[in-house]
């Protein structure tokens, strides 16, 4: 690409508008979920008998009756084509972060020479995908593809253009999961069922335990012209080299900032278009670094959000590019600024069915927030005991936890830049601290009470009192207690987030059942029960002190701490990777049957393939645009200041040409140095790469590959930085951070 061509695209970008947007006639709640098969339009499309069948497998966990399907399958299929659908697919989650999709055409032959529309029960719950070409970690051989989907009914099917999605598990033909819903589900399982057993401790009327998530996807835009022009973007998602620009974040006035217009009408049009498809989108705002942006939904049932989440990762591309942007969501597109994370508010919630004769309707469900505080004594405890028993998972799986949000990508976000730090510990706050330290030393078992949100006079008559919350916030903390659930700040901007739910809810399925049976054994010896509870919280608040931290996730003190905490400061993501198969890890989820060991072995083989392969294409692609970009461009800048040089020398004496020609001289110098360097890394990090891949292992790979290849990456970027900071700006071919970083 020529310099006048850069200069071109990047005038066209700061000349483009905002795309109009058709905004419906109706009110949001009213188009909200129109492409989406609801529970309205499966009372409207189904036999009575079989919509109420559909909701109890949806509410109350009840297996699915085959001999439903056919009736289901021919309400869906009625819906979808009056909607304009010919085709529908089993949409599944592989391990490849992303979502995959085949498409078949409601058509069969009719035996008559013609075709007739037909969707069978056969076909909606179960279908045949190839299982040996998704990422399976040696679970199925190339010449062993047979795999299956299977229809998840509790994720109502929607509607793409003119394709009927039907989200399902993705599983081996010897049963092993090989996407990330099927462990979702058992881990939501596992964990209901041991919240469920605990909270009948302070309920007798407990029904069911629902998880709670409620995520925020943080992404950035870029002209969809300068992004063509970075070759890196283009194939890593990131860049690979570009110093900082002189203005970026420092100043604070991007965050929460007057939205662009170009922008707003890209989050505008996103919205509706996520609304139509259920996706309940309530915040968006600037974020902390140029360009970047964030859309976040209200709280929904775990699975369901992780398929929304899924689904409006995609959409989101989709949308960018009408709007004449690419959407990044790269842990790290850009160094020295923020980077994107998708904190997780993760919460239980206990659904009481309440009996209360005063009720007009008879019996009503009761929702109970796990991890907020109540209103009397008893119900303090239940919310201590589950803010504990949290802690508790946290720490004893610290590592895996890590593990579960690592990645090469979030590698590069995690420790700065006011993403929390790769060390994993959690946050109470001032009020919940004290008070489980008085539990700590307490030498009586009486129960106690909590102050709520407090009223705070501001001294300005116009401005009423404000209510502030029993705890601060602490944005270094990857753990967070925020009032009434947890902030889980660690995962990645591009990942699912099934990845770190699955770890999570089964950590805390296993605490929850430890805490159950500790709690039944003292009872069992005639303890009584409120005693019998705050004895075993007493035990567990000493056990799990290591992983509370209010501090500064971000200083050197804290590494050090953590370390003697015995918390896991490992730093190299293959090695953190590890943790999956620790004897802890694997005892966890085999005991609350979400994963067996071959299922981990597999997954981590995964990890450490896509490790391997992500460094390898960013390794390939920064050799690639160092010999063919950079050193061209500054060996061409470098001979014009030899000719200026030589010209100076035919001009003035030769004194003074010397002494007028020193800057360029130094120049030329430095120029030759560095190329000289680059030519010199690349070379090395080609070498590199040649030794790892020779490794067989891919585990030993890819630590050959975080050990021998990045650092070289980092090398050869700090001499292209400093080049591009002494070369002509109208040669420089690859558009730079000032003019990546502001949509005007």
């Amino acid at each position: 690409m020529s310099n006048n061509l850069r200069f071109q695209v990047v005038e066209e970008a700061f000349k483009k508008r905002a795309v109009e947007v058709k905004v419906p006639q109706e009110r949001p709640s009213e188009y909200f979920g129109k492409y989406v098969f609801t529970r309205q339009k499966m009372y409207k499309y189904l036999p009575k008998d079989v919509y109420d069948k559909m909701i109890d497998v949806m509410d109350n966990g009840a297996r699915l009756d085959r001999s439903i399907a056919d009736a289901v399958a021919t309400g869906m299929k009625q819906w979808a084509m009056e909607m304009g659908v010919t085709h529908y697919t089993h949409w599944f989650q592989p391990l490849t972060e992303g979502t995959a999709e085949k498409h078949d055409a409601f058509v069969e032959h009719d035996g008559k020479g013609g075709m007739i529309e037909k969707f069978s029960g056969k076909l909606l719950v179960q279908q045949e995908p190839d299982a040996s070409s998704f990422p399976n970690g040696g679970i199925r051989n190339t010449f062993e593809a047979r795999g299956y989907s299977a229809w998840d009914p509790t994720s109502p099917v929607f509607i793409i253009d003119d394709t009927l999605c039907i989200p399902t598990i993705f599983i081996a033909y010897t049963g092993e999961a090989l996407d990330y819903k099927a462990p979702l589900l058992r881990a939501i399982h596992a964990v209901s069922k041991a919240a469920k057993d605990v909270c009948q401790l302070f309920y007798d009327d407990v029904t069911k335990v629902q998880v709670n998530l409620g995520w925020e996807q943080e992404y950035f835009l870029v002209d969809e012209g300068l992004y063509s022009a970075r070759p890196d973007l283009l194939m890593t998602g990131r860049t690979l080299m570009g110093h900082e620009s002189a203005k970026n974040q420092q100043m604070d006035d991007h965050y929460f900032g007057t939205i662009p217009d170009r922008v707003q009408a890209f989050m505008k049009d996103l919205e509706i278009q996520a609304l139509e498809l259920g996706i309940p989108c309530k915040t968006r705002h600037n974020e902390v670094a140029p360009n970047q942006f964030e859309l976040a939904p209200i709280f929904e049932e775990c699975n369901l959000a992780v398929d929304h989440n899924m689904l409006l990762m995609s959409l989101m591309k989709k949308v960018a590019r009408n709007h004449g942007f690419r959407v990044l969501l790269h842990e790290k597109p850009f160094d020295g600024i923020n980077g994107s994370g998708k904190h997780n508010n993760w919460s239980l919630t206990a659904i009481r069915h309440n009996t209360d004769s005063r009720l007009s309707c008879g019996a009503a469900a009761v929702p109970v927030l796990l991890h907020a505080p109540g209103t009397t004594p008893e119900e303090n405890l239940r919310f201590i005991t589950f803010i504990v028993e949290t802690l508790m998972a946290v720490y004893r799986h610290n590592g895996l936890l890590k593990a579960s949000i690592m990645s090469a990508t979030n590698a590069h976000r995690l420790g700065g830049n006011e993403a929390p730090p790769s060390i994993i510990s959690s946050f109470l706050g001032t009020q919940l601290t004290e008070l489980l330290d008085h539990i700590e030393t307490s030498d009586t078992n009486e129960l106690f009470t909590l102050a709520g949100k407090q009223g705070m006079e501001i001294d300005i008559p116009q401005i009423p009192d404000l209510i502030v919350d029993n705890t601060d916030r602490n944005r270094t903390s990857p753990f967070a207690f925020t009032g009434n659930r947890f902030e889980f700040r660690a995962p990645g901007s591009s990942v699912n987030c099934a990845s770190a739910m699955i770890a999570l809810n089964a950590a805390m399925a296993e605490a929850l059942t430890n805490f159950k049976e500790r709690v039944d054994e003292r009872m069992a010896k005639g303890e009584d029960k409120i005693p019998a509870i705050l004895e075993t919280l007493k035990d567990d608040i000493k056990t799990c002190k290591p992983i509370r931290f209010d501090g500064n996730g971000y200083s050197d003190e804290w590494v050090k701490e953590a370390a003697r905490r015995g918390l896991d400061v490992e730093k190299s993501c293959p090695v953190i990777f590890e943790h999956y198969l620790d004897e802890s890890s694997v005892q966890m989820f085999e005991s609350t049957k979400v994963m067996n060991r071959k299922e981990l072995e597999a997954r981590n083989e995964v990890k450490w393939e896509m490790y391997v392969k992500t460094v390898q294409i960013e390794a390939r692609v920064l050799g690639d645009l160092s010999m063919n970009h950079i050193i061209p461009v500054s060996t061409h800048y470098q001979s014009q200041l030899i000719k200026n040089v030589q010209g100076m020398k035919d001009v003035f004496p030769a004194d003074e040409a010397n002494r007028l020609s020193a800057r360029n001289m130094k120049l030329i110098q430095e120029i030759a140095e560095r190329t000289e360097r680059i030519e010199r890394l690349v070379e090395e990090l080609t070498d590199a790469r040649r030794v790892a891949n020779r490794v067989e292992s891919i585990h030993e790979r890819a630590i050959q590959y975080h050990d021998t290849v990045c650092p070289k990456m980092e090398a050869i970027r700090y001499e292209i930085d400093k080049l591009e900071m002494i070369v002509e700006d109208g040669l420089w071919t690859l558009p730079k951070y000032r003019e990546l970083l502001f949509i005007r």
